[in-house]
């Protein structure tokens, strides 16, 4: 139920975000990372979740980051079973 409830918040966010404008490319890279992010909160194990997150971080980025950087690296990890080898994510 709570990964459901990030889904869906991240999901508005983004949809505000996206309101902004944004190149084809970087329309069809969210689009792709959202489904990857859909995939992630469904995943039966945390470590199937972390990489299907890593993948969907990766796709934006690789798109010039047309959200802002809103669900990439400068965005603490929000996994309640996450412990970041580095203090500051």
């Amino acid at each position: 139920m709570r990964k459901l409830m990030i889904a869906a918040a991240a999901t508005f966010a983004l949809a505000g975000v996206a309101a902004c404008g944004e190149s084809p490319q970087d329309a069809a890279a969210e689009k792709q990372a959202d489904a990857l992010e859909e995939q992630a909160a469904a995943a039966p194990t945390e470590a199937q979740e972390t990489a299907l997150n890593a993948e969907a971080d990766r796709v934006e980025q690789q798109a010039g980051n047309a959200d802002g950087g809103l669900t990439t690296s400068n965005t603490p990890n929000t996994s309640p079973s996450a412990t970041p080898a580095n203090p500051n994510q």
